[in-house]
């Protein structure tokens, strides 16, 4: 049988006998090197030199999922994840802190989340963590009207004008069938509270008193376009 020259992650984890969440935090914290063959694989030789006993050491402890890093985010800040309740602290977030570049994402799986728990354990240590929660909470298209205190029309026109765009969709359903089901944006409290300080070209007092039935002043409005650069 002929020996295994090119390895990607998952296979270089197997050479090492380490776990593949292992071999990627290891890959972010700099004990492994930079893949040196193209598509981002390692050769045989790159593998040989490394320490096993390094890697595996970086990561001692099983990962934590987006959901348990979420109830140790929300313990930390004194309002627990409790069965039953509406969560303090929800994987949304979480996925937020990976796009901040706050958490690493070691599962290498779409659909879910795994971390390094002496990362999540460092971001509950910091201080402005209620601060990057509160910005970092989903809203609803409805929750983000309310919230800027206009109709929900206003709010689904600024999403047209481009103003501001989901963060992620999340499925809900409704009753018991799965063909209830619809796919829902969620946006960042941050992104919904720049609004007015993005757009002062808008009467935000005005929006907020439009009476009920009234066409929405901003339906006149239309998204802005990059000017087009000038042929030299």
């Amino acid at each position: 049988m002929a020996r295994r020259t090119e390895y990607d992650e998952t296979q270089a984890a197997q050479r090492l006998k380490v776990p593949v969440t292992a071999f990627r935090w290891a890959r972010h914290a700099g004990i492994v090197p930079a893949p040196d063959l193209p598509p981002g694989q390692w050769s045989r030789a790159a593998i040989e030199v490394l320490d096993a006993g390094a890697v595996r050491a970086a990561m001692s402890e099983a990962p934590l999922s987006g959901r348990e890093a979420a109830d140790r985010i929300a313990a930390a800040l004194g309002t627990p994840n409790r069965m039953g309740e509406k969560a303090a602290v929800t994987s949304f977030v979480v996925r937020r802190f990976i796009a901040r570049r706050l958490l690493v994402d070691l599962s290498g799986n779409p659909k879910g989340t795994l971390h390094h728990p002496g990362q999540v354990a460092k971001v509950c240590g910091r201080k402005d963590l209620a601060e990057l929660v509160a910005a970092d909470t989903p809203l609803g298209p409805d929750q983000a009207a309310d919230r800027l205190q206009v109709r929900r029309v206003e709010f689904d026109w600024m999403v047209k004008l481009k103003w501001i765009r989901a963060a992620e969709w999340a499925e809900v359903e409704f009753g018991t069938s799965r063909a209830g089901a619809v796919q829902v944006p969620l946006y960042r409290t941050a992104d919904v509270d720049a609004l007015p300080g993005t757009h002062p070209e808008v009467d935000w007092q005005e929006l907020r008193q439009v009476e009920k039935g009234r066409r929405s002043p901003l339906a006149a409005l239309r998204p802005k376009t990059r000017a087009k650069t000038a042929s030299a």
